[in-house]
């Protein structure tokens, strides 16, 4: 069963799972062939984010970005 996933909830696995396999921010950043400055931008939880760039991210951990539900909270102004 999928979640949607806040920019906090985000920010919260990727730093989870960067420290579950031992990696430094810049070992991480490194390795996805993303700038330190956006790595930590995107643990800290910014809200604007090239979504290209956290892919390259999540595939270090067999992850990527797609579509999910919108929950309650959000507004519905695109339907009417």
């Amino acid at each position: 069963m999928g979640y949607p996933m806040s920019t906090e909830s985000l920010a919260t696995f990727v730093a989870s799972k960067r420290k579950a396999l031992k990696l430094t921010q810049p070992q991480l950043a490194d390795r996805a062939g993303v700038g330190l400055r956006f790595l930590r931008e995107l643990e800290a939880g910014k809200a604007t984010l090239r979504m290209d760039k956290v892919n390259d991210v999540l595939r270090q951990f067999g992850h990527e970005l797609g579509p999910v539900p919108m929950t309650h909270h959000a507004t519905n102004d695109a339907s009417g």
